[in-house]
């Protein structure tokens, strides 16, 4: 470093100038670069983003009196079921395509029944789920959920209760 400063030192005066100048604009360079310009594309690419939403908004606004009437006119679903818990899902399984994967059924009290399922498509079982509680007032009440070697299968234990019944 005291190399450096001898060298600047032995420089003429105009020949400094230069050299302060070519190092004030290497680092104004560097700032830019390595602050500034990331910051301005973040914030452009949130604009973007704020633009795209605004957008989607100003659509959904748009089409809300259609979806109302559309509502309106649709047929309601039923109400929860009084059948078995064991035949509801059963039948739910055939439904959803998972009637190979049910290996058990198992009462759990009165309002409780605990399933098993074996190789069982991890997106069929999320779909049946989401139906019997919609639908069926079905909850889960506990789900153990673990992966097979092959990718999108899962073996499940579940403890379904019937909501209300």
């Amino acid at each position: 470093m005291q190399a450096l400063k001898d060298r600047f030192n032995t420089l003429q005066p105009r020949e400094r100038i230069v050299v302060i100048g070519g190092a004030i604009l290497v680092l104004v360079t560097a700032i830019y670069f390595l602050a500034l310009a990331p910051l301005y594309g973040a914030v452009d690419a949130q604009a973007k983003r704020v633009a795209q939403k605004e957008g989607d908004l100003a659509w959904m606004r748009s089409v809300a009196g259609e979806v109302a009437v559309l509502s309106a006119a649709a047929p309601s679903r039923p109400g929860p079921s009084n059948e078995s818990l064991v035949v509801l899902i059963d039948r739910a399984a055939r439904e959803c395509g998972l009637s190979n994967s049910l290996t058990g059924q198992t009462p759990n009290g009165e309002r409780g029944i605990r399933v098993r399922l074996e190789s069982a498509e991890f997106d069929k079982l999320m779909v049946c789920l989401g139906t019997l509680q919609q639908v069926h007032s079905i909850d889960v009440e506990s789900a153990t959920i673990d992966r097979t070697a092959k990718p999108g299968l899962v073996n499940a234990n579940l403890v379904l209760t019937r909501v209300g019944a």
